[in-house]
């Protein structure tokens, strides 16, 4: 199948100001894409992309004063299959995990597992290790917020997530990273492109999607807690501890978000779109 992915938005500047950009699909899914993804931006500036160590593709720029457009259309080819589904994906021991994967165990700016680690453990002590546990987590997770749209916030932690029970998908993801980290399992955010792709469709107007990946058997698997079912067309822009390293846009200065569409559609066999070059 193939997926068209993409964004627009409008940014005000009072003064030529840097950005940091995270847009394009990530590099794991660079051999996917049916044709170039540059980030366009009018008026015209210079545009570095480079990938941070986490394989993320950043685009780096300097927006003048006054109103920037940015945009981005790509078609990406995909498999059509679902989220891989492994019950019997095991937990491994904190003193056999990679090195690289240790990380994902420690406390993050949005997740407080110092704060968290007592209710994890009441919650889920009992529970089968391994996927039945990452999946009790997400269960729970799914269950305990409530989706409003009207309650997102940039301050808002896993704690706070907990504690009021509503958020958006950033929040969700959050929660169950932060249980899975203090119940030893490794857990990174995940942000990317998720459509109404076999689904019906919500009355939200689509945007950026968060999930998450937990560290079982020695691979990182999907994890979705608030939809809380494995989904077809998934498109990756983006892994890091948690929002705070893979925002979509990073201003180093003031600036106004003053226009934003995300878009992610399936394409009917046969159809394609024209690409930029």
């Amino acid at each position: 199948m193939k997926i068209n992915v993409g964004c627009e938005l409008t940014v005000i500047c009072p003064q030529p100001t840097p950005l940091l950009l995270l847009l394009q699909p990530h590099s794991s899914r660079q051999q996917d894409l049916l044709g170039a993804d540059p980030i366009l931006v009018e008026p015209a500036v210079p545009v570095e992309e480079f990938c941070d160590s986490q394989g993320n593709r950043c685009c780096r720029l300097v927006a003048p004063a006054g109103e920037s457009h940015i945009s981005l259309s790509t078609v990406v080819a995909d498999s059509g299959q679902s989220d891989a589904v492994v019950p019997s994906a095991w937990q491994m021991p904190v003193e056999s995990l990679p090195p690289d994967v240790l990380p994902f165990l420690n406390a993050s700016r949005y997740c407080e597992t110092d704060r968290l680690i007592d209710t994890a453990w009441s919650l889920f002590g009992g529970s089968l290790a391994g996927w039945p546990l990452v999946q009790a987590i997400c269960d729970h997770v799914h269950s305990h917020i409530q989706f409003s749209g009207d309650d997102a916030r940039s301050t808002k932690t896993a704690l706070d997530a907990h504690q009021e029970g509503l958020g958006v998908c950033r929040d969700f993801a959050h929660l169950a990273i932060c249980f899975c980290r203090c119940l030893n399992i490794p857990a990174r955010y995940c942000t990317g492109y998720v459509g109404y792709t076999g689904v019906t469709p919500s009355p939200e107007p689509i945007d950026f999607s968060a999930w998450f990946e937990a560290y079982l058997d020695g691979w990182w698997y999907t994890f979705d807690a608030r939809y809380n079912t494995p989904r077809i067309g998934r498109v990756l822009i983006a892994r890091g501890r948690d929002a705070a390293d893979v925002p979509f846009l990073r201003s180093f200065g003031e600036h106004e978000l003053t226009g934003f569409e995300v878009i992610t559609q399936a394409l009917p066999v046969g159809q394609s779109l024209p690409l930029p070059r």
